[in-house]
């Protein structure tokens, strides 16, 4: 998928667990965990909203473009 989800990286930079995140953001553990892991298909503007509050950071910062040239050399499909 070329939409890569950095998640991951700015729950790092926050030092917040993912348990924290789903507390903070009211939405479940799994429903995140899908996020996080890039198996999403869809997010709402309402979820992507509140997860950019509680990690302070833009929508940019949490999501990624990457064209047909840079999946493969990620090796993503």
């Amino acid at each position: 998928m070329p939409i890569v989800v950095n998640l991951d990286v700015m729950m790092a930079k926050r030092k917040m667990s993912l348990n924290e995140l789903s507390e903070k953001v009211e939405i479940t553990l799994v429903n995140l965990s899908i996020l996080k892991t890039g198996k999403a298909r869809a997010i709402r503007f309402s979820t992507l909203l509140a997860i950019c509050k509680v990690l302070d950071c833009q929508p940019g910062d949490l999501l990624e473009y990457l064209d047909d040239n840079n999946q493969e050399l990620f090796n993503i499909n």
